[in-house]
């Protein structure tokens, strides 16, 4: 018999996948419903934390407005997540960044990481003369 969760999983889950990591600062944009209207609304912040697999799985953005800190819990196969843009990759030795609500000011900041991608359609070689 047909496991029917990993079925209905399966039609469910995104087929894009998102790919940052927790310490990234990342824009979320968000469809936003208001009566018959449809607008993105972006939500920008640093990666606290990754949670769960399969069609149940979250990702935590915190951001600190006005002084004040928010935290938003955004599930990786809603529908109303539009995107999710790596403004800057983030160098963190954890993998819940829980340590961030209670520093203030510059202490909250996460390390910038490097990331080596190649470009597109490139391997090592064009990566290397792209760079040159």
């Amino acid at each position: 018999m047909v496991n029917k969760i990993a079925l209905v999983e399966s039609e469910n889950i995104k087929k894009s996948a998102l790919k940052f990591n927790i310490g990234d600062t990342v824009k979320v944009y968000v469809k936003i419903i208001e009566e018959d209207k449809t607008r993105i609304q972006s939500f920008e912040g640093i990666v606290m934390r990754k949670h769960g697999s399969g069609l149940g799985s979250t990702f935590t953005v915190r951001k600190v407005s006005y002084g004040e800190g928010l935290e938003r819990i955004f599930p990786f196969n809603s529908p109303f997540v539009e995107r999710v843009v790596v403004v800057k990759p983030g160098k963190v030795k954890r993998a819940k960044l829980y340590y961030l609500r209670k520093k203030i000011g510059k202490a909250g900041k996460v390390q910038e990481g490097v990331r080596a991608e190649t470009p597109t359609g490139q391997g090592e070689a064009g990566a290397a003369q792209a760079q040159a």
